[in-house]
């Protein structure tokens, strides 16, 4: 079940870790590369239980111990020294990315279980753990994962509803955790993305701009 490739990480997600801290940019490489693997094996998914199968795979060796785990896989082992402790993050992007395999037909209670469940990872990455803090953090990283998800499907009735999802979930007043000035970046980029159409983040000359004042004013 394991795959050593490196997947490429999207221009948005290395302009969002250019803006980071140094002490995250590795958990969110190492995140980030999983988002991309997991993409993959949707992607490519034809029989939806071997989906499934190769899902669990992932759900079950990042639910055990660090010492019980196999060694070889780059993600992985990526996993097991940035993650160490959260893996519970993981397992929910995990879980997001099923909601696609399994799903008979793609209504809005599958659309918010995954872009919930994809980008739940980014509330394991600070320190405020009121309410308020974390809504405020959900709904950016909610944005960020279905933006990405509209600009890559064909369907246009899919595409669609991705983006009525997106746009409806308004984002909590206040501003982000400065140490995730990288989730401003692309709270902003997938907004953006969203209102013109499901169009892919980077896509325009008005991106790099609307990245620059996210990361100045952390909204």
């Amino acid at each position: 079940m394991t795959d050593e490739r490196l997947d490429p990480i999207p221009p948005e997600a290395e302009l969002a870790l250019a803006w980071s801290p140094a002490k995250l940019r590795k958990p969110l490489t190492t995140a980030f590369q999983l988002d991309r693997r997991l993409a993959r094996i949707v992607a490519h998914t034809t029989e939806p239980i071997l989906g499934q199968m190769r899902l669990a795979w992932w759900r079950e060796v990042l639910n055990k111990p660090l010492s019980e785990r196999p060694c070889g896989d780059a993600v992985l082992d990526a996993a097991g020294r940035d993650w160490a402790g959260r893996e519970a993050a993981l397992v929910a992007m995990v879980d997001g990315w099923e909601v696609l395999v399994t799903a008979e037909q793609l209504g809005p209670s599958e659309v918010e279980t995954f872009g919930s469940k994809r980008a739940a990872f980014f509330n394991a990455l600070h320190d405020d753990r009121s309410r308020a803090g974390e809504d405020r953090v959900a709904a950016a990283a909610f944005h960020w994962a279905i933006a990405d998800a509209a600009a890559g499907v064909s369907d246009e009735s899919e595409r669609a509803l991705l983006i009525d999802a997106g746009l409806a979930r308004a984002a909590a007043g206040g501003r982000l955790p400065r140490e995730l000035r990288g989730l401003a970046v692309l709270d902003a980029l997938a907004l953006r993305a969203l209102r013109r159409g499901g169009r892919p983040l980077m896509e325009g000359r008005g991106a790099s701009l609307a990245a620059l004042r996210a990361a100045i004013f952390l909204r």
